[in-house]
C-alpha cells in the first residue's frame, strides 16, 4: 500500500475519516453491482493487451473483486481510497482471486492520484478502465476526470455508476425510515458530522461533456433487492446520512425504533427494494488519442 505524508490534498477532514469505522460493516452489507453491468465492464476490456483496471473511491474493493469473479484477465489494479481501513478490506477480499493479476492500494483523494510507478505494459502503459462506483459525486468532477485523461491509456473507457441510496428510494418502508431519520437529526440530508449532504451542481453527463470523455452511453439495470431489517440497519451505519457518530448517545434508541418501523413495513421478513444501477460508459471521440 502506498501513502502520501501528511493529509490528503484537496480532501477536507471529515472527507478523509468519513467511512474509516465503516469498513467491516461496508464489506457486509453495501449492496453489490448486478451482472450485467459487471459483463459490460468486462467488454470493454476484451481484445486490450495488458488490461489495467483503475477504480478510483473503491471502498472495499467492490468493483476489481466482482471483474475478476467474472473472469475478467486483467494484468493490474491500481485501487485508490481516501480510507486506509477500506484499502485494508479491498486487500482482504482481492489477495484470494488476484491470480496472476498484480495490485496497488493508493491511499490518496481520487483528484490528486498519480501513477507511482510504471504499470505493467511498458513506460506508455496506463489504465484502460477506470471506474467510479458510488463515488463520483464525492469529488472534483472536473479535476478528476482532467487525471483520467493524463493517465488513460487510447482507447480507454470510464465508468461513472450507481444506484442511489435507501435514502433516495422511493417506497413506504424508506419513506417511514427516512422521517424517522429526519426526526433524529434534522430535516437536511447529513453528509458525515459536519455537513449537509449537497446536489452536484451539474449532472454526470455535463462533467463528462466539457472532459476528453464526450462520448456517452448510458446504461440501466433494473435491480430487486429483498432487505431483511437487520441488513439495513447495517447498511445505514455505512452510510454518511446515518453513520453511528451523528446520532452520538441516542444511536441505541434510534436503531431501537428504526427496527420496530422496519419489522413493521416487512412481508414475510422482507423489505423490497426496486432500484435502478446506472452506468455511464464514456470514451474519448474517434480519433482522440
Amino acid at each position: 500500500m502506498t501513502y502520501p505524508d501528511g493529509p490528503l490534498p484537496g480532501l477536507a477532514p471529515e472527507q478523509e475519516t468519513m467511512f474509516e469505522g465503516a469498513a467491516l460493516t461496508y464489506a457486509r452489507h453495501r449492496p453489490g453491482l448486478p451482472e450485467a453491468a459487471v459483463r459490460l465492464l468486462a467488454d470493454t476490456l476484451r481484445g486490450r493487451p495488458s488490461p489495467v483496471l483503475l477504480d478510483l473511491g473503491t471502498g472495499t474493493g467492490q468493483v476489481p473483486l466482482a471483474l475478476l469473479s467474472a473472469g475478467a484477465e486483467l494484468t493490474h489494479i491500481e485501487a485508490v481510497d481516501v480510507s486506509p481501513q477500506m484499502l485494508h478490506q479491498a486487500r482482504q477480499a482481492l489477495t484470494p482471486v488476484l491470480g496472476h493479476c498484480t495490485l496497488t492500494l493508493v491511499h490518496a483523494a481520487a483528484d490528486a492520484y498519480e501513477p507511482l510507478a510504471t504499470l505493467p505494459g511498458g513506460p506508455d502503459s496506463g489504465p484502460d478502465l477506470i471506474t467510479f462506483c458510488r463515488s463520483y459525486h464525492w469529488m472534483n468532477g472536473r479535476a478528476v476526470l482532467e487525471m483520467a485523461d493524463r493517465v488513460a491509456t487510447p482507447g480507454a473507457a470510464v465508468s461513472i455508476m450507481g444506484d442511489g441510496s435507501l435514502w433516495t428510494h422511493d417506497a413506504d418502508w424508506t419513506r417511514a425510515l427516512r422521517e424517522l431519520i429526519q426526526r433524529y437529526l434534522g430535516a437536511e440530508r447529513r453528509a458525515g458530522a459536519r455537513r449537509a449532504y449537497a446536489e452536484p451542481r451539474r449532472s454526470y453527463e455535463e462533467d463528462l461533456a466539457d472532459s476528453a470523455f464526450k462520448d456517452v452511453t448510458e446504461h440501466l439495470y433494473p435491480v430487486t433487492r429483498a432487505w431483511a431489517p437487520h441488513e439495513v440497519l447495517g447498511y445505514l451505519r455505512t452510510t454518511s446520512f446515518a453513520a453511528p457518530e451523528l446520532f452520538a448517545e441516542r444511536h441505541q434508541a434510534f436503531e431501537d425504533e428504526a427496527l420496530a418501523l422496519l419489522h413493521a413495513h416487512a412481508v414475510d421478513g422482507s423489505l423490497v427494494e426496486e432500484a435502478t444501477f446506472r452506468v455511464l460508459l464514456a470514451r474519448r471521440p474517434k480519433g482522440a488519442r
